[in-house]
């Protein structure tokens, strides 16, 4: 059974919600989730090299990281159970949306993707307790180049549907927009 892919465009030139096909029936629901064949027709053409997993509690807020190149990262990420609320922030130099956010809900009800490419800060806060995330990575860990832009920077804005309420300190001390360290530009690969 086909499971068609919808990538919708987004106001931040680059990030993409991904809409995949749900089959519902008396079992449950089926989902296929990453099929390479049909994304590309879709027209995404990632390589992914890395999955990760992260459960977490209600008012987490896990971010805003980023991973400076030669180890860029872009992230599909999905809400396997429970909620988040998902955000990227552009750090595209010479970008005309540099500094700009945009957010979406994503859960394990609404089955919704957030493509975020390499170039971006990418964070959540979790919802509800057990939000369980699953991330799809276009680069491994790579500690040397990561990075991260403070979650309540005032410059850039992002309006939190929730207070965060459990925060690492390297979060918390993560710099503002006018001090992040990055070497992306808009339209590089």
């Amino acid at each position: 059974m086909p499971m068609p892919v919808t990538l919708e465009s987004t106001p931040i030139d680059g990030l993409l919600i991904v809409k995949t096909g749900v089959f519902h029936d008396e079992r449950g629901f089926f989902s296929e989730s990453h099929s390479q064949k049909m994304w590309q027709a879709a027209g995404f053409a990632g390589t992914f090299v890395q999955d990760n997993l992260s459960k977490s509690a209600k008012g987490t807020l896990r971010g805003m990281h980023y991973q400076n190149k030669p180890e860029s990262m872009g992230k599909l990420v999905r809400c396997l159970s429970g909620a988040v609320y998902d955000v990227a922030v552009d750090l595209r130099k010479a970008s005309p949306t540099y500094g700009q956010w945009h957010g979406l809900e994503l859960s394990g009800e609404n089955h919704l993707s957030f493509w975020v490419p390499a170039g971006f800060a990418h964070g959540f806060l979790a919802l509800e307790d057990d939000s369980l995330v699953h991330y799809k990575c276009t680069a491994h860990h790579a500690p040397d180049c990561e990075r991260a832009l403070n979650y309540a920077c005032p410059k850039v804005g992002i309006a939190w549907p929730v207070d965060a309420t459990i925060i690492t300190q390297k979060d918390a001390d993560a710099p503002g927009l006018d001090d992040v360290d990055t070497n992306f530009v808009f339209g590089e690969g």
